[in-house]
């Protein structure tokens, strides 16, 4: 069971990260809160680094606080680990260097780096009490069943216009206020490649039937969930970095296959997808 402190809130079976005001006033204190400031507005405290237009926050809601939306603080106790990604065993900080090369298709900080070395002190923070090498409830995205009859790509376009894309524009676009974007574009040469996690379906349907619409998680059905992931995943977007020998059919063979359900290199309405933004 866990139980919050004063000031914190949690649930018989979820982590109660710290707030921000237990930060240590210290050089401690100073570093992770400079890593929350990369986490949460990376596009401006990372620029260097990243090579669309999402933040960290985008995919891991409430300043990577928020149980269902892979919060940090389930993260950070979890490696080592082994990933058949990458097919070897990762530290938390080369997980993290992942991260910028796929999600936010940029490019990786040194292992060593200032921007690694605050992101780290940030997540070794809000782990703060969790137990290490424990899955905890929350920690990833939650996994969602199938449509009996699988994902249908037109039910998804419909409930793509009727509930996201007030936020995140009819194509995909994300919406931007005085320059920055203020919600993620989905799809397209701003969005996250074809390598990123999120570029599986049954990831990003966990992801959405969890937490969005934003403010209304859980709203939408199991087979909804997956309709409009598979919809916003059957647009094209910047090419999958591990790009072997310049063929789509080769990194598909190698990186694609078995990893969940993914349209890469795949057929939509006559054209492959995964030839990345030109």
């Amino acid at each position: 069971m866990v139980i919050a402190e004063p000031g914190r809130q949690a649930s018989p079976s979820v982590f109660a990260p710290p707030q921000e005001s237990e930060l240590p006033d210290n050089a401690f204190g100073a570093l992770a809160m400079e890593g929350r400031n990369i986490f949460v507005n990376t596009q401006k405290n990372a620029s260097e680094f990243v090579g669309n237009g999402l933040n960290c926050s985008n995919c891991h809601l409430d300043q990577g606080r928020k149980a269902g939306a892979a919060p940090l603080w389930g993260a950070y106790g979890m490696y080592p680990a082994f990933r058949k990604k990458n097919n070897k065993v990762n530290t938390f900080a080369e997980r993290m260097q992942g991260c910028f090369e796929f999600s936010m298709n940029g490019k990786a900080p040194a292992a060593d780096s200032h921007v690694i070395k605050a992101l780290e002190t940030y997540a070794y923070w809000l782990a703060t009490k969790a137990p290490v090498g424990e899955d905890l409830p929350g920690r990833l995205y939650p996994v969602i069943p199938a449509p009996e009859k699988g994902y249908d790509l037109v039910k998804g376009k419909q409930i793509y216009a009727e509930q996201c894309a007030v936020c995140h524009g009819d194509q995909g676009q994300g919406q931007k206020s005085a320059g920055a974007f203020v919600f993620p574009p989905l799809w397209g040469k701003d969005s996250y490649n074809w390598g990123a996690g999120m570029h599986r379906i049954n990831t990003a349907a966990g992801f959405i039937k969890q937490n969005m619409p934003l403010g209304k998680g859980g709203s939408l059905t199991d087979d909804e969930a997956w309709h409009v992931a598979a919809y916003i995943n059957s647009h094209e977007r910047p090419q999958d970095p591990r790009l072997v020998d310049n063929s789509v059919e080769k990194t598909r063979v190698k990186y694609h296959e078995g990893d969940g359900v993914n349209l890469y290199g795949e057929s939509v309405n006559g054209v492959m997808l995964g030839q990345g933004i030109r």
